[in-house]
């Protein structure tokens, strides 16, 4: 065991692993609870959106040709024929030769009609006819008919993430139920004979259980949904009962931080070897920190092994976890990260053969456009390490790492 942990795994290489994981299946949902989630089909629209042409100004609809050329200096003179209010339909015929119609805001545009004067460029003579001081263009200050959606015409495409603004351009189209790809459901499981929860006053030689909210919180940000298993001990029936568990509840992934490494008591990997009934696909990663990582697989479902260490534990999850999710979401695989980039504000020191997650602060610039990246020193089990970071810098595998003053991409923490 010890000899194959450290015939480690580059992150590209574990990444082309989980690429060959499947998106998940489908399920209908109502728009009132579609924020954050995928497409899972295309959308055609039923309608026009918006269903007629209306304008966007208070001011006068017009015929563009009856104002070309107006000015202060030779204003074009209209003759008002009538006054459309917002939800009304005109009741008059078409708008003729030299007339106008008195509109608001979001009101229907006349028959006839191609363009709106905002009232600010007008004036009313004697209540029936008005002068016009601008030309205004066939479709100024007006929404054509079909402008956002014409019917039949593909709207949103299969893997589109929802965002408020889909959301309103469905609500538009009336349309209230949509299929999107399902949340995927990961088991979070927290190892440790010295772990008790958080909401306990740990006796002396125990921690409360930070990786678990950590983890849980991730997930939802991932756009997953998380099933908190508890704390286990550090024995292998444990650990291989909450697994089966998490599989017979439907789990997608499982998650078990600590455990991870080669210790006479590291008992994930025999665990998840016991569950799949296959070898691990990754032990040990060419990360710092989070070397001692597991992902194992049975059919479509994933199991992580985390380090036990919560600096370790969120870098592992950003690189390989949050990756899977968007995939089996249907997703960019690095869709919802942040990355950026920084000037390095000291020596940045690394080991060549390891790709090094440097926990930051990031300052204004002191020169150019550029943060100013500081590392936060701290071991990899301390949780105020990352409440102080902005940031993740990261250093490739092949560098030594960085002189004061180069560049380098980072991982902004949101």
């Amino acid at each position: 065991m010890t000899k194959d942990f450290f015939q480690l795994f580059t992150v590209s290489q574990v990444r082309k692993i989980l690429e060959d994981f499947p998106q998940l299946g489908s399920e209908e949902i109502e728009l009132s609870s579609a924020l954050g989630r995928t497409l899972s089909w295309d959308v055609t629209a039923p309608e026009d959106l918006p269903a007629f042409a209306r304008s966007t100004m208070d001011g006068y609809a017009v015929r563009a040709r009856d104002v070309f050329g107006a000015s202060e200096t030779e204003p074009s003179l209209l003759r008002v024929t009538g006054e459309v209010r917002m939800g009304q339909v005109p009741g008059y015929a078409a708008l003729g030769p030299g007339e106008a119609v008195r509109i608001w805001t979001g009101g229907i545009l006349p028959e006839g009609a191609d363009a709106v004067v905002m009232v600010e460029y007008t004036q009313e003579l004697d209540g029936r006819l008005i002068e016009v001081y601008r030309a205004a263009a066939p479709g100024e200050n007006v929404i054509l008919r079909g402008q956002d959606c014409r019917r039949g015409e593909p709207c949103l495409s299969a893997g589109t993430r929802l965002r408020p603004q889909e959301l309103g351009i469905l609500a538009g189209l009336g349309i209230m139920k949509l299929r999107v790809v399902r949340k995927p459901r990961v088991a979070v499981v927290s190892t440790g004979d010295e772990v008790v929860p958080e909401y306990e006053a740990p006796p002396s030689g125990k921690i409360r259980d930070i990786n678990s909210t950590t983890l849980d919180a991730l997930v939802r940000i991932s756009g997953g949904e998380p099933m908190r298993l508890g704390i286990v001990h550090d024995s292998y029936d444990a650990i291989c009962g909450v697994c089966k568990r998490a599989m017979d509840q439907g789990a997608d992934v499982v998650m078990v931080s600590g455990g991870s490494s080669v210790g006479s008591r590291d008992f994930t990997l025999k665990v998840f070897e016991k569950v799949t009934g296959a070898p691990a696909l990754v032990h040990g990663v060419a990360v710092r920190p989070g070397k001692p990582t597991i992902i194992s697989r049975r059919e479509g479902s994933a199991f992580f092994g985390l380090p036990g260490h919560v600096a370790s534990c969120m870098v592992v999850y950003y690189l390989f976890v949050h990756y899977l999710l968007n995939i089996y979401q249907g997703l960019p695989p690095d869709a919802g990260l942040s990355f950026g980039q920084a000037r390095c504000g000291q020596v940045f020191p690394s080991v060549a053969g390891r790709e090094d997650y440097v926990r930051v602060r990031m300052e204004a610039p002191s020169i150019g456009s550029l943060p100013d990246a500081f590392p936060i020193y701290g071991k990899s089990g301390l949780i105020s390490t990352l409440v102080k970071a902005d940031a993740l810098l990261k250093i490739p595998r092949d560098l030594e790492g960085y002189h004061q003053g180069e560049e380098a991409e980072v991982l902004i923490l949101t």
